[in-house]
């Protein structure tokens, strides 16, 4: 038998469509926020307030899992007995349900999917989380490779326009976009080679804050990323870029890749506040963020 105060803590827990639906998903594996808002098609701050009331009833537990936090169905008996009991009657062929079960099992797979969220981008949106306080007004993101980087942009910036590198980036992130219901400007590129003076004048005024996500684009570009980025920002606006680097560096290096980050840093005009390594799904990435200084035109720009 369940007892009557607990009882009534779980009923009053469960008692939110969002939060069935947490439970239903809790149920298959554990997930993380990220998994879970993407699923749900809602924003992680949202998520976290039902998983937050879930916790505090008995009903999910936090599973510390390195640096990441998944969520999964209590293990307690009677917590668990009462949400084995609550799923047991609900409809598997509802068609909320069956979507949800289905957007876990295969993030990606169904026709119009947004894709599959990574490790690595979850460690570079963790970065702008940290980081981008408080939320500038207008940001522009340069190269849409990570979905995570594209939402946390979005909800984050008063304005959001992202350059995509290739038309099915493009596609993927307008994709994205409609199922989370968020809104944001995508303009595709001319080219993957490099982003020329074209395609930064399409883009309008200039930006508080830009994102470069330069593990999407073409080796070499970075000098001319970052003068255009230069050209774009609001004299002590904010930049963050993402670029790979080499874990193992030949004995003969001619620069170090965190001195050559931050020499190209400074020779666009931008201060550099801080680099740091990320490592995740087998790739080496240096983060670094700086602060635009006097302005640049867009005439030295390629």
């Amino acid at each position: 038998m369940l007892p009557f105060d607990d009882t009534l803590l779980w009923l009053r827990a469960a008692a939110e469509a969002t939060r069935l639906r947490l439970l239903a998903l809790c149920a298959e594996r554990e997930l993380s926020v990220s998994d879970l808002a993407e699923v749900l098609g809602q924003s992680e701050p949202r998520v976290s307030r039902h998983l937050r009331i879930l916790t505090e009833g008995g009903l999910v537990e936090r599973v510390r899992q390195g640096q990441w936090v998944h969520y999964r169905l209590a293990h307690s008996t009677p917590a668990a007995n009462f949400v084995r009991g609550l799923l047991g009657q609900l409809e598997r062929r509802d068609p909320v349900l069956a979507q949800d079960r289905q957007r876990v099992r295969a993030p990606g797979a169904a026709p119009g999917a947004a894709p599959a969220v990574s490790r690595l981008g979850r460690e570079l949106r963790a970065v702008l989380e940290v980081e981008m306080a408080p939320p500038p007004a207008s940001v522009l993101l340069i190269g849409v490779e990570h979905p995570e980087l594209l939402l946390s942009v979005v909800e984050r910036a008063g304005q959001c326009t992202a350059l995509a590198h290739s038309r099915r980036a493009a596609q993927a992130a307008r994709t994205t976009l409609a199922r989370l219901k968020r809104t944001c400007r995508i303009v595709q590129a001319a080219g993957a080679e490099r982003i020329s003076t074209q395609d930064v004048q399409r883009l309008g005024a200039p930006f508080e804050a830009v994102v470069i996500d330069h593990l999407a684009l073409a080796a070499g570009a970075s000098p001319m990323l970052l003068a255009t980025a230069r050209a774009v920002l609001v004299p002590g606006g904010r930049l963050w870029l993402f670029e790979r680097y080499p874990p193992a560096l030949a004995e003969r290096v001619v620069e170090h890749p965190l001195a050559g980050l931050r020499r190209r840093l400074t020779e666009a005009r931008l201060e550099c506040q801080r680099i740091r390594p990320i490592e995740a799904d087998g790739q080496h990435v240096l983060g670094a963020s700086a602060i635009a200084g006097g302005a640049l035109s867009l005439s030295r720009v390629g």
